[in-house]
This record gives C-alpha cells, structure tokens and sequence, in this order.
C-alpha cells in the first residue's frame, strides 16, 4: 500500500522499557513490509517473528515488541534496542511500452526509491567521512588490507589516510610513559648534553680515568661545592704562573667530576633495573621498557608481597611462617589440650569432624546389637497410584480411600525389606493392584480384606531393582 515517505531518520534506539523489556518500541518512518526493519538487542541481530514482531499502522509507522524468545536471547539485561531501515534494495516491477501504468504501482515504486535513498543517508550518517569544506584532492580511501593490518589509522600532510604505527609499537611507548615524561621534563639538559656530544664522545675514551674519579666522589663533591673558589685560584695561578699546564688540570678535574656525575646516574639506573618499586600486578618490562634481568624484585601491592623474577617468572621472595607448625615451639601446637590442637588444626567436632564413640556401628562387620533397632512407619499419600520411596524408611502404611495402585517403588534397592501396613477406610471394599515388580506365591496377587477399617499387612523382601517378593498378611486384628 503506498504511503508518502515523511523526511525522518530511520534508525531509532530505545533503553529496554514495558513488561519485562518487551515494549512496544515505535519508530516513526514510514514502511511497506514488516521485512523493512533489522532490530537489534546490543550488537545482536534478531530474527523477526522468533524474536520479535511488527505491528503497521496505516500511515506506514509502526511498532516492534519483543517475544518472550526475543528477551530470553543473551544478552538477557540489554542495555538497548536498536530499530532500523532495512529494506532489501531490488526493484520488483518492470513498465513496459503500451502495458499498464497504474498510479498505485508507481506510488509504491516511488515510495522504494525513497525509502533506500534514506537507508543509504542513515548508514552514511555513522560512516567516517571528510568535511564537505576538504579540497578536492582528498583521497579517503583506506590503505590495503595486508598495509594496516595491526596497525593505526593515521592522516599523511594532505589529510589522506594513511597506515599509522603498530599496535606493539604502541604498547612498547605507553610502557615507558613514566620515563617519557621524565625526559620531558628535562629537555634542557637533554639539548645541553647534545651540544657536547664531542665531549661525551671524549669521555667514553677515558673510562678508566672516569672509574678513578669516582671512587674519590667525595673529594669531587667537595670540589664541586668550592667550584668558584677553584676557578678563581686557576685563574690567579695561570695570570701568575703562565703555566697551561695548571688549567689543563682545572679542566680535568671539572671533566672527572661531570664523569662522577654520570657514573652516579648508571648506577642509580642500574639498582633501578634490579628494585622495580611498588607495582599492583606482575611487570614484563623494567622501568626502562626493557627485558626483565633475573633476580629483579618488586613489592606487589595487591597481595602483598616482595617478588622475584627467577628469569622466567615471578615468584614469592620469602615464605610467611604464621601458619606453620614449628620445630622451635616442639610442635606445641599438636601436644597442647585436644581442645587446643583441634582450634590450631581448624577442626570442630559436629561441624567437620566426628566425636569419637566406641559404640558406632560399621557396615562391613559383623554387628551384635545390645538395644533395639527400629524404623521409623511412614505414612504414605492415597491416591489413585500409591508410590512408596524406599530410600526413606522400610515400613510404610496407607488408609485407601478408594480403589488404589501400589506403583513399583523408587529407590529400589536389593536387600531391602520391611512392611506395608494397608487399611480400609470406613466405606470398605477397597481393592489395590501392584505394579509389575511386585510378585507373589504362585503369580497371583492377593486380594484385600474388603471390611471397613479392615487392616492387612504386606511384606516385602526386595531381590533386585525390577524384583520385589511379598506376601499379604489378611485381616490383622
């Protein structure tokens, strides 16, 4: 039926609301088909009629609600519904030359086309697309598949899509953001030390000097604090003594501190490759983004606990005694009072340990019994089939209200035996079958003693889970 197409966006999504999250949820463009719509809980494309169905009013508009199999689909707690355009794009008729050209038809023609171009507008709605105010020369076609696999989407000088760095590459930065920002926060030094890279370059030709040096940090430290004082006298010296000799000394003591410095710093970052510092789980890089060295340690603040990196993985650096039995206590805690050593041993007696009684019975030797043993009579339900359950007691007895079944027992279990106690109700002439387990004498089952409140009594010895032998013990008064 031809509807006009309002300018409307088609595509709506609601919060789950109605019974249970089943709607109705509306949607306000207009559709031909119930088949027109996707509807989606999450990410999850449901299937129309199983999961949900379209209600169409005559303007086109409509309704989804959700089918109790639509809601029982995981996600079972959605956080949405989505409701959107989804009509198959093909073209149905075909006017020919002289044939039959009718409004309706071409209405209906009419209202597909506009229908899929505001599918098509929607869908370009949510695509990633360049401002309409780009040049002209913007290219945003992505690179090859194989080109950007596993790496981000970045923009060249033009603004045209380009592959960007690896996702590892991105990860091994973001692991030495700490030292990043530390860097950055001293980029002046860090341009300083380039300008000198001759010198640094020198110094590297001298290590062994430079180890010197630093074992007499202190005299360099000293130095260093009376710097202007040292560079006033080897000023003094040179204007008194003309000797080249003298500042050749001045700058190689100024070089041997700088060299005092920098070992200062290598060892700083050497005990810093080896103690990580508080972490909350299991680092796989040191400090300087690189590979673990064994024997590193760390305090896990999550646990807690001091860590060590045996080369391969992180294991606990010490063991805490509190909950072991020690030799140095002459293991008190098993000679203490019983009632000490079952608190220290976390027992009690009735919760997860049973209390010591010379006089319990042992299912797989011979018992003499010194009182007697009884079994509690339990009281079967009447109804047309009477099912006993064996697993509850051995005797059992029933006033019949009726004529009665005495279905095959559950539970049944051979070398069971026991008792049924069978009375009339006060009308009489009750009569009782048996179910197919049940045999006795000669294959014929007996017949019950018909008198009201007549009592008979059926016994029972269980041979196997299909067989049961019994005999009626008539009109016990």
């Amino acid at each position: 039926m031809p509807v006009p197409i309002s300018n409307v966006t088609r595509r709506v999504v609601y919060a789950p609301s109605g019974a249970g999250g089943a709607g109705p949820y509306a949607f306000t463009f207009e559709i031909l088909a119930n088949t027109d719509i996707a509807v989606f809980k999450d990410d999850v494309l449901l299937t129309l009629t199983t999961h949900y169905t379209v209600s169409i009013a005559a303007n086109g508009t409509g309704s989804v609600t959700i089918t109790a199999a639509g809601l029982a689909l995981a996600p079972v707690s959605p956080t949405q519904y989505a409701i959107v355009g989804n009509r198959t794009i093909a073209r149905a008729t075909d006017f020919t030359t002289g044939g039959d050209f009718f409004a309706n038809t071409l209405n209906d023609e009419l209202d597909q086309q506009t229908i899929f171009a505001q599918q098509n507008a929607e869908g370009l709605q949510r695509a990633l697309t360049a401002p309409q105010t780009d040049p002209t020369t913007i290219n945003m076609t992505l690179p090859r598949a194989a080109d950007r696999a596993n790496k981000y989407l970045a923009f060249d000088a033009n603004g045209d899509p380009q592959p960007g760095d690896t996702a590892v590459e991105v990860a091994a930065i973001a692991n030495i953001a700490d030292e990043i920002v530390a860097v950055a926060a001293i980029d002046t030094e860090v341009v300083t030390v380039a300008g000198i890279s001759a010198n640094v370059t020198t110094v590297a030709g001298i290590s062994s000097n430079v180890t010197t040096v630093a074992s007499s940090s202190a005299s360099v430290t000293t130095v260093a604090t009376n710097i202007a004082a040292v560079n006033t006298n080897a000023t003094n010296i040179v204007a008194i003594q003309g000797a080249a000799g003298n500042a050749t000394a001045a700058q190689a003591a100024q070089t041997a501190a700088e060299a005092a410095r920098d070992s200062a710093l290598a060892a700083y970052d050497n005990f810093d490759d080896r103690y990580l510092g508080p972490k909350a789980s299991d680092p796989t890089l040191d400090n300087d983004g690189n590979a673990l060295l064994a024997g590193a340690l760390y305090y896990n603040t999550t646990v807690p606990e001091m860590r060590l990196y045996t080369g391969s993985a992180w294991v606990a650096a010490y063991v805490s005694g509190a909950a072991y039995l020690l030799t140095a206590n002459n293991l008190s805690e098993l000679t203490a009072s019983a009632a000490t050593v079952r608190t220290n041993l976390g027992l009690a007696i009735g919760t997860n340990v049973q209390a010591y009684d010379a006089d319990t019975a042992k299912t797989d030797v011979v018992q003499t019994f010194t009182a007697a043993q009884r079994g509690a009579i339990t009281t079967l339900t009447d109804g047309a089939t009477i099912t006993a359950d064996f697993a509850t007691t051995n005797h059992f007895q029933v006033t019949l209200g009726g004529n009665r079944t005495l279905a095959n027992p559950s539970n049944q279990t051979a070398g069971q035996s026991g008792a049924i106690r069978v009375v009339q109700d006060g009308t009489g002439s009750r009569t009782l079958a048996y179910g197919s387990n049940w045999k006795f004498p000669n294959g014929t089952a007996p017949t019950l003693t018909t008198t009201a409140n007549a009592v008979d009594v059926l016994v029972y010895f269980v041979e196997s889970a299909s067989r049961i032998t019994a005999r009626l013990v008539s009109d016990v008064k």
